[in-house]
């Protein structure tokens, strides 16, 4: 047990849209409004946000304009990751100051919250649904495991490594050949409490290589359940969601919440 648990909260699947559009006949933006007021009347801040990817809607200098001015609200530090409806370049010059996404490669990095090391991976092939990883990036989430082998460290990444079900999403999931490396190098690794993903639009978990992958719902709107073969459906009726996630030094628990 650690003195004070550390609290990381994940939005995801924001698609922000420039103001006056809406998607699926859902203003997004409203629905992240609510996560955020959510957010700041928690009686306990979380340490760090993670955005895990579709964070806009386009990949658009106007998208990106609003969601850091939507962000810019927040009192706690925030960092971002992409997914598949965004885009690098606009993102980079939209957000200058984040120099952890880089300047010329894929947006992946760590950083350490008291204690708890955070991996955010780029699973993004743009101009694509699906998604990959890397062998230059999945040796470098080896490294940064190996460094130190006794800290607690959770991964994120936009897209499941694997299937939930959902047969529409799960075609554009992870490479199978890019998932499969990902989990020899999580089996190895018995640090990871979870892997993160965002990317279905529904809450999901299953037990993974040793570990456990969790999906967070969407702070726009989730996606109508469909187990087997369908078409992607919204459910506009279903309310914004996010996922916090509890380390007391010994478990690790997330909680979805819906606003």
């Amino acid at each position: 047990m650690i003195e004070k648990p550390v609290v990381i909260a994940q939005f995801s699947d924001l698609h922000v849209m420039a103001a006056g559009r809406n998607h699926y006949g859902v203003d997004a933006a409203a629905g992240l409004e609510k996560c955020l007021a959510h957010l700041a009347a928690l009686d306990t801040p979380p340490d760090l946000l993670v955005a895990s990817g579709d964070l806009v809607d386009t990949g658009t200098a106007a998208e990106y304009a609003r969601l850091r001015e939507l962000l810019s609200r927040l009192s706690v530090p925030w960092c971002l990751m992409p997914g598949n409806h965004d885009r690098r370049v606009p993102l980079r010059q939209a957000f200058p100051d984040h120099d952890y996404l880089g300047s010329d490669r894929r947006m992946y990095y760590h950083r350490d919250v008291r204690g708890l090391r955070i991996i955010a991976l780029d699973s993004v092939i743009e101009g694509r649904d699906d998604g990959d990883l890397d062998a230059a990036q999945l040796q470098w989430l080896d490294g940064v495991l190996n460094e130190r082998p006794q800290q607690a460290a959770l991964v994120f990444l936009h897209h499941p490594p694997l299937a939930t079900g959902f047969s529409r999403m799960d075609r554009i999931a992870v490479a199978a050949q890019g998932a499969q490396r990902l989990g020899g190098i999580i089996a190895g690794h018995p640090q990871v409490r979870a892997v993160l993903c965002g990317h279905v639009h529904r809450s999901a978990q299953v037990a993974w290589h040793g570990t456990l992958v969790s999906v967070c719902p969407s702070t726009a709107f989730q996606a109508r359940l469909r187990l087997g073969p369908g078409k992607f459906e919204a459910s506009p009726d279903e309310p914004p969601a996010y996922q916090l996630h509890h380390w007391d030094g010994t478990a690790l628990v997330t909680h979805t919440v819906t606003v």
